[in-house]
């Protein structure tokens, strides 16, 4: 895959904004509510499917070298071993199912929008809830539900998603109007 110039910028500006996501977050067990699927689907949105979920592996690649760009200001392979990095594996597949969506309905539409920014979070939650009871069962030694599970890494987190998921639409339908960025 050769890319321009121009597609690197906007892949590296969609891996620092995840990364500014994960910074801006609320602790609230072993999952913080971030900003971070915001800017996954916004990128799905924008670049569409391969340079979206580009920025997103990129992303990964980072944290997992050892810059301190997840949540928490955390980074290192260890992270592999945090109830919440299924969710970040989710963020690679959520941003290209969303190009994706976007690519094959070409959408002017803000309602497809949200159709896409909902799937895409779902995504983030099948990679997320499953991970998260594997790790919090097999690794940590706790003993939890899978419906506790889907309690603790989705319920708590629907209101905020369904804000996030708005904002994203609302955002990506207004830069795609008025923007150089390219129609997909």
């Amino acid at each position: 895959m050769k890319l321009s110039i121009r597609e690197m910028v906007l892949i590296s500006l969609f891996t620092a904004l995840t990364a500014i996501g994960a910074f801006l977050n609320i602790p609230i067990g072993d999952v913080p509510i971030t900003l971070q699927s915001m800017f996954t689907l916004l990128s799905g949105l924008l670049l569409g499917p391969k340079l979206g979920a580009l920025s997103q592996l990129i992303y990964l690649i980072l944290g997992l070298s050892g810059m301190r760009i997840f949540a928490g200001f955390t980074g290192g392979p260890q992270a592999i071993f945090k109830p919440s990095f299924g969710f970040l594996i989710g963020f690679i597949f959520a941003s290209f199912a969303v190009g994706r969506i976007r690519r094959i309905k070409r959408m002017v539409n803000i309602w497809d929008m949200v159709l896409a920014t909902s799937l895409g979070t779902l995504i983030i939650y099948l990679f997320g809830i499953p991970y998260m009871y594997i790790i919090l069962n097999k690794v940590m030694g706790q003993t939890i539900s899978f419906a506790f599970a889907v309690k603790m890494g989705c319920l708590v987190f629907l209101p905020g998603d369904t804000l996030k998921i708005i904002l994203t639409s609302l955002i990506a339908y207004r830069i795609s109007r008025n923007s150089t960025i390219p129609r997909l």
